[in-house]
This record gives C-alpha cells, structure tokens and sequence, in this order.
C-alpha cells in the first residue's frame, strides 16, 4: 500500500485531503509542518509527499529542499498544493512533480496522486 504524508498547517484541510486519500486505498499521516515531516519522513519513507507552501518553522519549498539534498531520498516525488506560491514552485521542477494552485479539483490531484505511486500500488 502507497504512504502518503501530507503536509499542511492548515488541519481542516489536511485531514480532508487525507480522507480523499484514504478512501482511495492509500495509507496516510498528515503532519502540521515541513520540519514535523522530515522527521517523519526519516522514520518511515511515505512513497508521496503532498505539502503546502506557506507554513511555519519550515515550509514546503524548504521541505523539498532538504529532501533533494538528502541522497537517501532525494528521488521522493513531491506534489505542492499551495493557495499563493504556484508560481514560485513551477519555477523549480526538480523539487516538485505536480504544482496544484487551492482550490483545485479532487479528481486532478488523485489523478497525479495515481500517476506517481502507481509502480508501488497493488493490482
């Protein structure tokens, strides 16, 4: 089963994306912040991470940063959901496989979702 560990601080929005996902068939931790999920990420390798851009103590961007920089898991695909920093994300592809501008739509996101993890989920 694909691990997704979503990262936003932002609760209400992070557990209905979560739920979205789980009634999908994925296993997923959601974590308040970029620093909260590095260290999640250390202790169990999520095969996706979906993160917010704007959050406190460290944010997506810098999430995706020391993600690509740590050889262990730099080739973890990231998706960024972000309500104002798209743009900024779009501009460094090599962090993020996806780039999703709030709203977006469920059924575009699960199809990206579905497109990264597919090589790890069951038939």
């Amino acid at each position: 089963m694909a691990f997704i560990l979503v990262v936003d601080d932002e609760f209400l929005l992070a557990m209905m994306l979560a739920d979205i996902l789980e009634d999908e068939g994925y296993k997923v931790e959601t974590a308040p912040n970029g620093q909260v999920a590095l260290d999640r990420i250390k202790e169990e390798q999520p095969t996706l991470i979906i993160t917010d851009f704007m959050m406190p103590i460290m944010t997506g961007l810098e999430l995706a940063e020391a993600v690509r920089s740590d050889e262990s898991i730099s080739d973890m695909p990231i998706i960024l959901v972000s309500g104002a920093r798209g743009g900024i994300a779009r501009e460094r592809p090599e962090y993020f496989q996806a780039v999703f501008d709030k709203p977006y739509k469920n059924e575009a996101l699960l199809a990206a979702v579905e497109r990264l993890v597919s090589p790890t989920r069951p038939s």
